[in-house]
């Protein structure tokens, strides 16, 4: 009866271990930044959630040139990373009146749109179980 309920609670914890995957910090090195205005916010964002709410994410003052921002415990695999200078403070990625945005802004492996956002194809980087660099150029 203990080798039985011992052997139940064993299979159960072992089909467990597939969700427990590895997570990693993602160092994110941004470069353009403007002299001392507001701050540099960048999120890790999985295919579903890219350009939405994304799940991880850090930000820090702004310094003229290069920063980096660690962004901890982001699991394993493919992932896309977007930054930008918020230079007023409010959180978020502001646009003129036609959408076009106003911010400095930019994404993982230097992506572009033609006529908008890339895809997140375009941005992708993987993330293993160690520390990733992820480089975003802000234009």
């Amino acid at each position: 009866m203990i080798a039985a309920f011992r052997n139940t609670v064993l299979g159960a914890l072992l089909s467990c271990l597939p969700f427990l995957a590895a997570a990693a910090t993602v160092e994110v090195h941004v470069t353009g930044v403007a002299a001392g205005k507001g701050s540099v916010k960048v999120a890790v964002c999985d295919q579903a959630r890219f350009l939405k709410q994304c799940l991880y994410s850090g930000s820090a003052p702004a310094r003229e040139g290069d920063n980096t921002i660690a962004v901890r415990d982001v699991p394993a695999g493919n992932w896309a990373v977007l930054a930008f200078q918020d230079v007023n403070g409010n959180g978020e990625l502001d646009r003129n009146f036609i959408g076009i945005p106003s911010e400095n802004y930019g994404f993982s492996r230097d992506a572009r749109g033609k006529f908008g956002p890339p895809s997140f194809e375009d941005a992708v980087i993987t993330v293993r179980d160690e520390p990733t660099v992820a480089n975003v150029r802000l234009h």
